[in-house]
């Protein structure tokens, strides 16, 4: 089933294209990444998602709902978490789990039972009852997610979840997703690329305003693997990095040491090659394998590569 699909979503401030022609689908239980640098389009496709900006062309649909013409139902199915979370300072976080809790038309026994197993979720039990214009921004953070579950959302949108966190804070709201990902499609856009790759099932790609790419982690990470392996052995391999300079589909291997242990590295000028062969290779030489390894970039390194090169064919 999808959580959220988008065909031709466009939208222009006057001459700008902040969101362009935007296909998307994201099935429902998803972790979806949506990454790009600043000004890239992400908090404007938040926005047109959730019903806060209206297309200028397009149309969108999440939870089943079609997004715009005011649809209420929309908004009993979705939560949302801007990116600077804002509350009525001299409320209590529980107070105002409880007024969001009205908002929602819930009723007072669900309001109470909501608002105390929210606070519980994001371990802000023991701080109810503090004003939240006391609270720290982490705190600020989590209060946020609580707020935008309160309606038992099946899509929630997180815009930068993560942005000006503090180290601990910043671990805190990651270990929430992880948390929530069981029971709710999560759509969280970020331009922290090692939050994306830690708790992402799917990640898409957007620079000014297009989407470049959607993919799992899994699939990009192969797509753009370097075409580098390592390989570690429990006897001398000397004779075996010999055999392998000789090899026309491989440049010179190189040997070094991490922690007193030979690791053998070596680039592949045919990477095809070099995935049949290399195999082939090592069970000839009937040395004792401790480790093979080709090495998969990190999300950090395909962003660069997509963003300043364009996309892979």
């Amino acid at each position: 089933m999808t959580a959220i699909s988008a065909k031709g979503l466009s939208k222009y401030y006057d001459t700008v294209k902040a969101v362009d022609n935007l296909n998307l689908e994201v099935p429902e239980n998803t972790v979806f990444g949506f990454l790009g640098p600043n000004g890239a389009g992400k908090t404007t496709t938040v926005k047109l998602f959730t019903g806060f900006a209206h297309p200028t062309a397009g149309e969108a649909w999440v939870a089943g709902e079609k997004v715009g013409d005011g649809n209420l139902a929309l908004k009993a199915k979705i939560g949302l978490l801007p990116d600077v979370p804002a509350f009525y300072d001299w409320m209590s976080g529980r107070d105002f789990l409880h007024f969001v809790g009205e908002l929602h038309g819930l009723n007072p026994a669900e309001i109470n039972k909501r608002t105390e197993e929210l606070l519980a979720l994001v371990e802000l039990t023991k701080h109810g009852n503090r004003r939240a214009g006391g609270y720290s921004r982490g705190m600020r953070q989590r209060l946020g997610i609580a707020q935008a579950l309160m309606n038992r959302p099946k899509v929630l949108f997180l815009d930068e979840p993560t942005s000006a966190l503090d180290p601990l804070g910043h671990r805190d709201v990651l270990n929430l997703i992880l948390r929530l990902r069981e029971n709710t499609t999560i759509f969280m856009s970020s331009h922290n690329l090692s939050d994306i790759e830690r708790v992402c099932d799917m990640v898409g790609i957007v620079n000014k305003g297009k989407l470049i790419t959607v993919s799992t982690v899994d699939a990009l990470q192969k797509k753009y693997a370097r075409s580098i392996f390592e390989m570690e052995f429990l006897e001398d391999a000397g004779q075996f990095v010999e055999s392998l300079k000789k090899m026309s589909w491989l440049a010179e291997p190189a040997v070094t040491a991490v922690n007193g242990t030979p690791v053998i590295t070596v680039r592949a000028i045919d990477i095809e090659r070099a995935r049949k062969e290399l195999p082939r290779l090592i069970a000839e030489s009937r040395l004792t394998m401790t480790r093979y390894e080709m090495m998969l970039p990190s999300i950090e390194d395909i962003f660069a590569e997509i963003i300043t090169g364009g996309e892979k064919k």
